[in-house]
């Protein structure tokens, strides 16, 4: 990255001085000469522009000689000897034989110092017409592009200036306008007032700038894709022809000129058509405008806030806890207690004990034994809740309804019971595909069965809460795996030897076999627990 130009140190020490007016009119002084073609003063001709230049105060001819030798000493003036001149004397041979110009660091010193002054006085604003001033340019420079006679190449260079000087102003005032923007935002003490005018004028003059303000940007985008196709350097080659540069022996004038033009076409389509894909800086200022409304809006808020007195109902308590800390008696809080919530008589007070024989007349409220309040004597201002009675539900079709139900769940555990059920021991692999209810019947026994110790012959036996089914299960020598599908998923564990029975619906009763039922019934959920955790299921038969 380069680094930034330096600034040659004596440049703008003439303004840090104790006659740092002095100084700064003499500069004027030349710079007005230069306005009128006068390259050299000498010391009466500066003296007498001084006045012109709105310096009245009487300056002696050895303190602006004095201050001529220090602008000269910092590179700002230059000093030469007239002696083309005629003196008649010594004296005006003195006085008239040195002949003062700016320098090069001289002008850029004073240039520096109108575009500081001027920066001092002008307000940033944000054009509109300086968007459609930059459309239109390009559009005549595309215009120009077209016809190769060399007599346009004048017409060329003017327009590309005039649209390097849109692009400066565009940029210039964007800049500042958003500054004064921001220096507004961070304002303290500003009048409510005031500040509301002020706030109502910058967002309607925002408004009026986003107004169109994308369509502009298309425009000149679209321009500059149109001068860009006839060739950027042949724009810059023609007005370089066009701009009549002096043609000096040893020096180059051209190669610095082609720079500084290709580097501000390059800020150009930066602001309007960036080549890299980036968004344009133009489109930026639609979201410049947008926050500088929220944060003017919200500035005006936390003004009007600051100016409105502070009010909760915790502020208010705390006000009101101090009121009481200072009350001289306790008769006085009770007139506070009572302004403050205005809260009469107990509505109970009429409310006596069933049988009053029992408790004597003298007898004080604090003494006396507590009377029951019904809770809605605060809420209704009643004792007693007097109501209609409710109608009384007919629940025909809801019977009807669960008997439904729970016929069809029995049917379908029959079913499921039915599915399982094996004439001897098999293989849990060869149950194959299972319909989901049935597949979470299976993992219920499994479940029960695993729950119990394996006996003497390893065998594990466990039956259903109800003593219908019940399931010998032993695990397998070979270590085989099972994968038992339904269509909510699969799952896939030990390839267990089961032999599921139903002596309850098929009326068999238990064999003294591997069939026989022993042990407890654990529950459902532990069950699939106990299987789950020695298999893994998959899609959504695990839940089931």
């Amino acid at each position: 990255m380069a680094e930034p130009p330096r600034v040659p140190p004596e440049m703008f020490r003439f303004t840090t001085t104790e006659r740092a007016d002095l100084h700064t009119a003499v500069l004027y002084a030349f710079g007005e000469a230069n306005e009128r073609l006068e390259t050299a003063l000498t010391v009466d001709e500066v003296h007498e522009r001084l006045r012109a230049v709105g310096w009245y105060a009487p300056v002696a001819e050895q303190e602006l000689a004095g201050t001529l030798k220090q602008l000269v000493g910092w590179g700002l003036l230059d000093v030469i000897f007239n002696h083309a001149g005629s003196f008649a004397t010594a004296e005006e041979y003195e006085r008239k034989n040195l002949q003062y110009s700016l320098t090069k660091r001289g002008e850029a010193a004073f240039a520096g110092v109108q575009h500081a002054m001027a920066m001092l006085a002008s307000a940033g604003a944000l054009q509109t017409a300086v968007l459609d001033a930059i459309a239109d340019r390009l559009g005549e420079l595309e215009s120009l592009l077209r016809d190769p006679d060399p007599g346009r190449n004048r017409r060329i260079f003017t327009s590309l200036q005039e649209l390097e000087g849109h692009l400066d102003g565009l940029r210039g005032n964007t800049k500042q306008f958003n500054g004064e923007l921001q220096r507004l935002l961070r304002v303290e003490g500003t009048d409510l007032t005031t500040f509301h005018e002020v706030k109502s004028a910058t967002v309607a003059y925002l408004q009026e700038f986003v107004t169109n303000l994308e369509q502009r940007g298309d425009v000149i985008a679209a321009a500059l894709r149109g001068v860009a196709a006839h060739g950027v350097s042949v724009l810059h080659a023609r007005a370089l022809d066009g701009a009549d540069l002096p043609k000096v022996p040893g020096a180059d004038h051209a190669t610095p000129w082609l720079a500084a033009r290709a580097a501000r076409w390059d800020g150009l389509r930066l602001w309007f058509a960036p080549g890299d894909g980036g968004v344009p800086r133009v489109r930026q200022l639609h979201d410049v405008a947008r926050r500088a409304i929220v944060s003017l809006l919200q500035v005006l808020d936390r003004i009007t806030d600051s100016r409105r007195r502070s009010s909760s109902a915790a502020a208010d308590f705390r006000t009101l806890a101090r009121w009481f800390a200072t009350a001289p008696g306790e008769d006085d809080a009770h007139r506070l207690w009572d302004a403050a919530f205005g809260l009469g008589p107990a509505r109970h007070a009429h409310l006596g004990h069933a049988d009053a024989e029992l408790i004597p007349a003298g007898v004080s409220w604090q003494e006396a034994e507590p009377v029951a309040v019904s809770a809605l004597l605060r809420s209704r201002g009643r004792t007693e809740r007097m109501g209609r009675t409710g109608r009384v539900r007919d629940v025909v079709a809801l019977r009807a309804e669960r008997r439904a139900r729970a016929e069809k769940e029995r049917a379908e555990l029959e079913a499921a019971w039915a599915a399982l059920a094996t004439t001897g021991a098999m293989r849990l692999s060869q149950l194959g595909e299972l319909d989901h209810e049935t597949f979470g019947r299976l993992l219920d026994l499994l479940g029960r069965a695993l729950a119990e110790r394996p006996d003497s012959t390893g065998f594990r036996r466990a039956v259903t809460s109800d003593g219908r089914v019940e399931i010998v299960l032993r695990a397998p020598d070979d270590g085989a795996v099972a994968v038992l599908r339904t269509s909510e998923g699969w799952f896939r564990g030990p390839d267990y030897l089961i032999d599921v029975r139903s002596p309850g619906l098929a009326g068999d009763p238990p064999s003294s076999g591997p069939s026989e039922a022993h042990g407890r019934a654990s529950g459902l959920s532990e069950a699939h627990g106990r299987v789950l955790g020695q298999g893994e299921a998959h899609g959504r038969a695990a839940g089931a």
